[in-house]
């Protein structure tokens, strides 16, 4: 077989058995491992002049395609563009490979692939291509997601060199310029995929509705690189408004509902929503393959931090183990917070700071403090023992003592480095009352401060929630 028929036999094979995925290998830009010189191939069996003849010789003349008339006319667009894309793909790879990667056009790439997008948006717009070759839409957004930030990336590469702006004007300083121009306009192209498959009133085992969670998953990545992460919830809206004309999320591939739950989770957490961040992201962490170690270490990264704020727990270090990563920077913050060491906790934070904002993890981890703190306080509760008997009741059960001097709070704020000394060899007792009241403001102690009298008195039962004291 010649070479650049392989291509025309997969497309024969993928309709003569509906597999869209196979059909999905042929409009993707990158060559399958069995044909790797197949975009050269492509390129090579015709020409600008005469494409459009010899794709419909082979689209609509090939009695081996069985096409109508409609399907074949909606391919020979479909590969028109792909003809025109792979050109300039190969024209900025070989700019690439010589060492010429400024030389690159990689905004003619994304705009290349974004034609190729278009055409197959009309096939679909049209009902022209059937609900099983939806694989292509897979294909479609994810190389428009990841061609554009080639082209912003490389639009940055030459604005930095000055290959894009000569000189400097005074207005310069006043305008914003576009760092993710590209990336936009795909966030807005494959929301325009999302649309279609969501409004598809095709019966559902014929629908595009199969393609939602995909797209919606690759929507997330984008809004979330782009960050814009309020849009997420426009996606999560949406979703939920059709959700009794879809299908179940569990009919869907495993890897699309992984993912879905992760983003779900990550948006709920970054709203502050931990008790639905923390049902998303345990259902992801018990789908997740652990040979999927990248994704298993993502989803531990918020789990993780949403545990501590819903249940006080910490991660075992057979968990953190999983990932070199994780354990770096969560084993010396869970320390801290064992041994209710407050210095060791800021260092902690200090030391992983980069990292934690990043993930937009630092400020739910700060409440870690609020833990410590608990714990500090509740072990100085414990360390106080119980009140005297009083006269003719030695029989009667014992109760601890629930009048604590601000001063042992004080002492035991002291030793853990909480920073509450007075500049002068003293303590501030204004700053430890602050942290007492907060404690208990925010439920982790029971009680009040009588200020007059110099004690925090605390409540006789459950003075310190669901710790058993």
């Amino acid at each position: 077989m010649a070479a650049q028929e392989t291509m025309w036999h997969d497309f024969i094979d993928a309709h003569k058995v509906a597999d869209g995925y196979l059909l999905a290998t042929i409009i993707t830009p990158d060559p399958p491992a069995s044909d790797p010189a197949r975009l050269y191939n492509f390129q090579r069996w015709t020409n600008p002049y005469s494409v459009q003849t010899d794709l419909r010789y082979k689209l609509q003349y090939n009695p081996e395609m069985r096409l109508d008339k409609k399907e074949a006319s909606t391919w020979l667009e479909i590969f028109s563009d792909y003809y025109k894309f792979v050109g300039v793909l190969l024209a900025a790879e070989e700019a690439n490979n010589v060492g010429k990667a400024k030389e690159a056009d990689w905004n003619a790439v994304y705009e290349g692939w974004k034609d190729v997008v278009s055409a197959l948006h009309r096939g679909y717009s049209s009902g022209t291509l059937e609900a099983w070759t939806i694989p292509c839409l897979y294909v479609a957004g994810k190389y428009l997601r990841i061609f554009a930030i080639k082209a912003d990336e490389s639009t940055a590469t030459q604005r930095d060199s000055g290959l894009v702006f000569g000189g400097i004007q005074e207005e310069d300083a006043l305008v914003t310029v576009g760092q993710n121009d590209k990336l936009e306009d795909a966030a807005r192209q494959i929301n325009r995929i999302f649309a279609l498959c969501l409004n598809d009133r095709s019966p559902l085992e014929e629908s595009r509705k199969w393609a939602l969670y995909s797209t919606a998953n690759l929507l997330f990545k984008t809004y979330f690189r782009l960050n814009s992460i309020n849009l997420c919830k426009t996606v999560l809206r949406s979703l939920k408004a059709g959700a009794a004309d879809m299908p179940p999320l569990s009919a869907f591939p495993r890897a699309h509902q992984v993912t879905f739950k992760y983003y779900s989770g990550v948006v709920a957490f970054l709203d502050e929503d931990y008790a639905t961040a923390e049902q998303f992201l345990e259902s992801a962490y018990a789908m997740c393959l652990r040979s999927a170690a990248v994704n298993v270490r993502l989803i531990l990264t918020y789990l993780i931090p949403t545990k501590m704020l819903t249940s006080h727990r910490l991660p075992t270090q057979a968990l953190l183990k999983q990932s070199p990563q994780l354990e770096r920077l969560f084993t010396p913050i869970c320390f801290a917070i064992r041994s209710t060491d407050l210095q060791a906790f800021d260092q902690a934070m200090e030391a992983g700071e980069d990292e934690f904002v990043k993930r937009r993890i630092y400020l739910t981890l700060e409440r870690g403090r609020d833990v410590i703190l608990r714990n500090l306080f509740r072990r100085v509760f414990i360390a106080g023992g119980f009140e005297p008997a009083k006269e003719g009741e030695a029989g009667s059960q014992v109760v601890r003592r629930t009048r604590v001097p601000v001063k042992e709070f004080a002492a035991a704020l002291m030793i853990s480095g909480a920073g509450v000394g007075d500049g002068e060899g003293g303590v501030d007792g204004d700053e430890v009352e602050c942290l007492v009241a907060n404690s208990i403001y925010k439920n982790f102690m029971k009680g009040y401060i009588a200020r007059e009298r110099g004690i925090v008195v605390l409540s006789k039962g459950g003075a310190f929630p669901g710790t058993g004291v």
